[in-house]
């Protein structure tokens, strides 16, 4: 969730970074905002431009991003390089990687080569041996992300609420996703990696938004790659990158299971993500005033057309779907 630009915060931001760049005619433009309180700004009248971070200390607390980014730059993953850094204030100076992510220049033509960079970072990240400080993706966090689909997009954005018969296929479809995930070999999990988080670059791509890297299931990230949340590929192309990936990451020595175990995880990780994430759209739209999210959850909806009959044992939330949310989703669209 942003908060509205208040000027001392804004004063104080500019007042920083001259001091910082040692230089008094430096101006800021707004470069982009994410879903929570962080804010980014390039710097004008000075070569080359430089990107600040502007988190709030009062609302977001810069020191996991810079333990997370410190951790995976000594791991050969490229991610920003920090140029001065305010822990107490909540700004940093980072190099400016530009303008474009992966998001907005990858086509047809140059998808296979830009999604192998993508998975090179990504068994680079995954190979990190993580402190054993670092919170897992358990039950936990798998039970607050199912919350997020059950209390924000069918309670609050669909208005329904559910029956006995359609409570107990939803708790019993998001019960086995947990226990599926909670299977799983776990390694260093980006929990969001995904084309819009990735920066173009010729040495392969930078890694952004890694704040919330956690020990998780080996199928998460691939799939949030494959399966993105703001752009969708032919089931076929997905597959053949995820059996990509599953070769990559056996010759790295990744605990990968076999291939047809390797797909069905990812499948299941996918529609796990897939709930949630339609959860936090529906919170991003009635609770934060973002309604621009909630434009692709068709795309989740049709993710969830092309996996979940695969697979009887996701029947209870097929019939779910169906028989309820499907039906519920088209009234309020229309």
């Amino acid at each position: 969730m942003s908060t509205p630009e208040t000027a001392p915060r804004a004063a104080l931001r500019l007042h920083w970074t001259r001091t910082a760049l040692g230089d008094p005619h430096v101006q800021l433009q707004r470069a982009s905002t994410d879903a929570g309180f962080r804010s980014y700004w390039r710097t004008e009248g000075v070569t080359p431009s430089r990107v600040v971070m502007d988190a709030p200390p009062d609302k977001e607390d810069l020191r996991p991003w810079l333990r997370v980014r410190d951790l995976l730059d000594a791991t050969g993953v490229r991610v920003p390089q920090v140029l001065a850094r305010d822990e107490v204030q909540g700004f940093l100076i980072l190099e400016d990687l530009g303008g474009p992510t992966v998001a907005q220049v990858i086509t047809d033509a140059n998808a296979d080569g830009l999604i192998d960079a993508a998975i090179t970072q990504l068994i680079r990240l995954q190979s990190l041996a993580l402190p054993s400080d670092f919170p897992v993706f358990g039950e936990a966090l798998l039970q607050r992300d199912a919350g997020l689909f059950e209390e924000w997009f069918i309670g609050k954005h669909l208005g329904i609420h559910l029956d006995c018969a359609d409570s107990e296929c939803l708790q019993l479809a998001q019960r086995r996703l947990m226990d599926n995930a909670l299977a799983q070999a776990r390694v260093p999990t980006h929990r969001d990696y995904m084309l819009r988080n990735l920066m173009p670059l010729d040495a392969g791509p930078a890694v952004l938004d890694f704040q919330d890297m956690v020990h998780g299931p080996i199928a998460y990230d691939p799939v949030s790659l494959l399966r993105d949340a703001f752009s969708s590929w032919p089931e076929p192309r997905v597959e053949g990158w995820l059996q990509h990936y599953h070769a990559r990451a056996m010759q790295a020595g990744l605990p990968v299971p076999g291939l047809a175990k390797f797909i069905r995880d990812a499948d299941w990780c996918g529609v796990q993500r897939h709930l949630k994430i339609l959860g936090i759209f529906a919170r991003l739209h009635h609770r934060d005033g973002k309604p621009r999210y909630l434009a692709d959850a068709p795309r989740f909806f049709t993710y969830l057309d092309a996996v979940v009959p695969k697979y009887a044992a996701l029947q209870p939330l097929q019939a779910l779907l169906e028989r309820t949310l499907k039906p519920a989703f088209a009234k309020v669209t229309t």
